[in-house]
């Protein structure tokens, strides 16, 4: 079975979305699914422990041209992913998206459009993008 596009699932969020109709409550819901998908990798690194987080100061020097400091930088976590804790994340972070879509619905939004004007302005700013 191949992947839905992103315009057949706008298609079935406008369709399933039946409850929270109000942007207000979209909204809300968008933001407590974003909390939701916090809290999923807090409790991969406090409850499960499959991965670590160690975070400290990065240590970044204006010497080192962007490449350098691409592969310098730290993300500052250890361990993987364990498989339970990634079909928390994957739900949370589903229910997220699926908020995100029915707000671009509810303000005729192609979603599909959000991701192009995103990968465009990625491609053009490259790691300017991130500042």
């Amino acid at each position: 079975m191949s992947a839905p596009t992103l315009d057949q699932f706008q298609q079935q969020v406008s369709e399933l979305l039946l409850r929270h109709r109000s942007l207000l409550d979209v909204m809300s819901k968008f933001g407590q699914s974003g909390a939701s998908v916090n809290r999923a990798v807090s409790k991969a690194v406090t409850d499960c422990g499959c991965i670590e987080l160690n975070a400290r100061k990065q240590q970044y020097s204006d010497e080192l041209n962007l490449e350098n400091a691409k592969s310098t930088l730290q993300s500052h976590l250890s361990g993987q992913v364990c498989e339970n804790c990634r079909d928390a994340l994957k739900n949370d972070l589903g229910r997220n998206l699926f908020y995100m879509t029915a707000m671009c619905n509810l303000l005729d939004i192609e979603l599909s459009e959000v991701i192009a004007d995103e990968y465009d302005k990625c491609s053009t700013l490259g790691l300017f993008n991130l500042t």
